[in-house]
């Protein structure tokens, strides 16, 4: 009986030790093509880069460190992911859904809900960083930087 959790360790550690390299792989040959998707600059135009040139750049050390990581690493499995990691997880998905709605809209109700979730029991608080964090994002970016933000029920407001 005592050779089951073994077993079962050691399966994980080899599942988790390809399938997260892999899965990072994965991810970056398929960025890699979004990155090919990108508008050139006519040469008359170019002073340095084009602007897919950086990001295939990143994505190929990354996919270099996934390699060396494929075949170097020699850790243990990690542990199961807490139920705190998995919350914050739903919260970013949740995110992701309300910000096709509204950037700012998932920018304030991510910031609230994930203080909540983290800790914060003082209403007041918890209030403020959902109203102060995507006014001060909002402006230093649109203000300062001039980013113009896609359009949403919030953003309509400021834009007309």
């Amino acid at each position: 009986m005592q050779d089951a959790p073994d077993t079962t360790d050691k399966s994980r550690r080899d599942i988790s030790r390809y399938a997260v390299p892999l899965g990072i792989i994965a991810f970056c040959v398929w960025a890699y093509w979004l990155s090919t998707q990108f508008e050139r600059v006519p040469p008359i135009l170019k002073r340095g880069m084009q602007p897919s040139d950086f990001p295939q750049l990143v994505i190929g050390l990354i996919i270099m460190l996934s390699v060396w990581l494929l075949f170097r690493d020699e850790s243990e499995a990690p542990e199961r992911l807490t139920k705190m990691v998995q919350m914050t997880m739903g919260l970013l998905i949740g995110f992701l859904l309300i910000s096709q709605v509204d950037l700012f809209l998932a920018l304030g109700l991510f910031a609230a809900s994930l203080t909540a979730l983290w800790g914060e029991r003082r209403v007041l608080a918890i209030v403020l960083v959902g109203l102060i964090a995507p006014i001060a994002v909002f402006f230093l970016f649109d203000g300062i930087f001039e980013v113009r933000f896609p359009r949403g029920l919030l953003t309509n407001l400021w834009y007309g």
